[in-house]
């Protein structure tokens, strides 16, 4: 019987399914970065807010703590967001004629939230969880887990954004290993804390001492996923 393919045939199969296999692969690549990637993270990308408020003037200019706008971080799993009688607490007296917090004021004066130039309601969360992922803010800050260690030096940000991909694999990180990054309750809101050289060893020691859940517990799947 004739032969039905030309020899070189076997070579255009072999080079075929090579060649589809570096595709896949590229392919697969090119995936797992781009679910890492600010356009799909947005990470790095502050979000458009109804006044450009900044963190670096407030925080480090001003000298306020985190806590005075977001009052319940140490008792609630949300942080919370400042109504605008918190704002007007200085803004009636300060910069009263400033076009840029008009919002504020249209807030104040007509008891509803505030507006963006669009009429949209509220401020944007900079940072936002799936609804199948539990975060609790409380818990986190009692057991010695600074600000900055999730939102980074937001007290540096002339516009908020978010400083982590807060995927999976970033808080399991934290999870897995909870002592690189725990610090003493009383330097949990200092932005400018730093770790020490011996991190690890005051960090076990603390985990103890603030009875943080086993490594193995922690990284559970229940603990996140309820």
């Amino acid at each position: 019987m004739a032969q039905i393919f030309h020899p070189a045939f076997n070579t255009v199969a072999k080079a075929s399914i090579l060649g589809f296999v570096l595709i896949a692969a590229g392919l697969t690549l090119a995936g797992y970065e781009f679910q890492k990637s600010p356009y799909y993270t947005d990470q790095d990308l502050p979000p458009k807010q109804p006044i450009p408020f900044s963190h670096e003037h407030h925080v480090r200019g001003l000298g306020m703590d985190c806590r005075y706008c977001h009052t319940s971080v140490e008792d609630s799993s949300f942080a919370g967001i400042p109504p605008t009688e918190t704002c007007m607490s200085c803004h009636s007296r300060l910069f009263t004629d400033q076009k840029m917090l008009e919002p504020i004021r249209q807030s104040w004066d007509t008891d509803q939230p505030i507006r963006d130039e669009f009429g949209q309601a509220g401020w944007t969360r900079v940072h936002v969880l799936p609804g199948f992922v539990y975060f609790d803010h409380s818990i986190h800050v009692n057991k010695g887990v600074g600000c900055s260690t999730c939102h980074g030096r937001v007290d540096l940000m002339p516009l908020t954004s978010q400083a982590a991909t807060l995927q999976m694999e970033w808080c399991l990180d934290c999870h897995r290993a909870p002592e690189q990054n725990l610090r003493p309750r009383d330097k949990v809101f200092d932005m400018t804390w730093e770790a020490p050289a011996n991190q690890l060893e005051a960090g076990r020691e603390l985990k103890e001492r603030y009875h943080v859940a086993s490594n193995e517990h922690l990284t559970r799947c229940y603990v996140c996923h309820r």
